[in-house]
C-alpha cells in the first residue's frame, strides 16, 4: 500500500473566486496569488492518485487565519472522506489562536469523521509553535482525540521561496519535547531536524515525531532518501504536497536509490498505516 500523508484539497469556489480568497488571507495570497498556482479538489486528488499508483491520501485544506473560513475547509474534507472512504483520511484544519472555539472545532470534526489536525501553518497565521501555552489546548485535545498533527516546518538556510517561514528544527524540538505524548508529523523533513536525531539526547527526546518527504524535490538531492532510511526509516512518511507535486515524481526518485524491498515498502505507506491507523479496508 503506498499512503501520501501530505495532501491538500480545495473548495471549489476556492479556485473559481481565487482573487477573493487572496483578498480574504495575505499569505493564501503569497501562495497562490498566481493562476499557475495548482488548486486540487477532492476528484481531482483521487483521479491523480488513481494515475500515479497511490492507495490512501491523508487530505487537509488550507490553514487559513480566518476559523470561518477553516470551518467551511473541514465541512469539505468530511464530505469528500465520506465520499472516498476507502482513500481518504482526513485532517482539520484551524488557527490555535482561537482557543476554546478551535478546540470545538477539533471535537465537531472528530464526530464528523476527521482523524487529525493540520496542516499547522504558524507563519501563515500569526503564532509560533514555542508558544507552549497557546498551543496546549488543542494538543491537549489532539491527545485526548488520539489524533495526529502534522505541521510544517522547514529548513532555515538554502534558498528563499513564498511557503519559507521561521518554523525550523529548533523550534519543532521545543514544541515535540513540550508535549511528549503527542504523534506529531513534521512536514518537509522537519526543516532537517531528522538528521539532528543523529544526537543521542535529541532522538530520546522525539520518539513520537515523524518526518514527511513533500517538497523533497525541490530542497534536497535524491541522497536524502538513502540517508534517512539510514537514521530513522521507521520514522519516514511518504508525503507530496500535492498539488504542488505528483507522487509519480517522487515515486520514480525513491525507487531509483537503492532502497531495500524492506524499508522502502515502509517509507511509502507501511510508516504511515501505522501512524494513522490504516488498516484492512482502505485502498483501491
Amino acid at each position: 500500500m503506498i499512503v501520501d500523508v501530505h495532501v491538500h484539497v480545495h473548495r471549489p469556489e476556492v479556485a473559481a473566486c481565487r482573487d477573493e480568497f487572496c483578498a480574504r488571507d495575505a499569505y493564501f495570497q503569497r501562495l497562490y496569488a498566481d493562476p499557475k498556482a495548482r488548486l486540487a479538489t477532492a476528484e481531482d486528488v483521487i483521479q491523480a492518485m488513481d494515475e500515479d499508483g497511490v492507495d490512501v491520501a491523508v487530505v487537509c485544506g488550507f490553514a487559513w487565519r480566518d476559523a470561518g473560513i477553516c470551518r467551511d475547509d473541514n465541512d469539505y474534507v468530511m464530505e469528500a472522506v465520506a465520499r472516498y472512504p476507502r482513500r481518504l483520511v482526513g485532517l482539520a484544519v484551524l488557527n490555535p489562536c482561537d482557543g476554546d472555539r478551535a478546540v470545538y472545532e477539533m471535537e465537531r470534526c472528530a464526530r464528523g469523521g476527521l482523524r487529525g489536525l493540520g496542516e499547522l501553518m504558524p507563519d501563515g497565521q500569526g503564532y509560533a509553535l514555542s508558544d507552549v501555552e497557546a498551543m496546549r489546548p488543542i494538543m491537549e485535545a489532539a491527545r485526548m482525540l488520539g489524533w495526529v498533527v502534522l505541521t510544517h516546518s522547514n529548513e532555515q538556510v538554502g534558498h528563499d521561496y513564498a511557503g519559507k517561514g521561521k518554523t525550523g528544527p529548533e523550534v519543532v524540538l521545543r514544541f515535540a519535547q513540550a508535549f511528549p505524548d503527542a504523534r506529531i508529523v513534521c512536514a518537509h523533513w522537519g526543516g532537517g531536524l531528522l538528521f539532528y536525531e543523529l544526537m543521542s539526547e535529541v532522538r530520546a527526546s522525539l520518539r513520537n515525531v515523524f518526518y514527511d518527504t513533500a517538497a523533497s524535490p525541490y530542497l534536497y538531492d535524491d541522497r536524502i532518501f538513502r540517508v534517512a532510511a539510514e537514521i530513522a526509516p521507521e520514522k519516514v512518511l511518504f508525503g507530496t504536497d500535492y498539488p504542488l507535486l505528483r507522487a509519480r515524481t517522487y515515486l520514480k526518485r525513491i525507487r531509483a536509490v537503492g532502497l531495500s524491498p524492506e524499508v522502502e515498502r515502509a517509507m511509502l505507506g507501511g510508516n504511515a498505516a501505522r501512524v494513522f491507523g490504516i488498516g484492512e479496508g482502505y485502498g483501491r
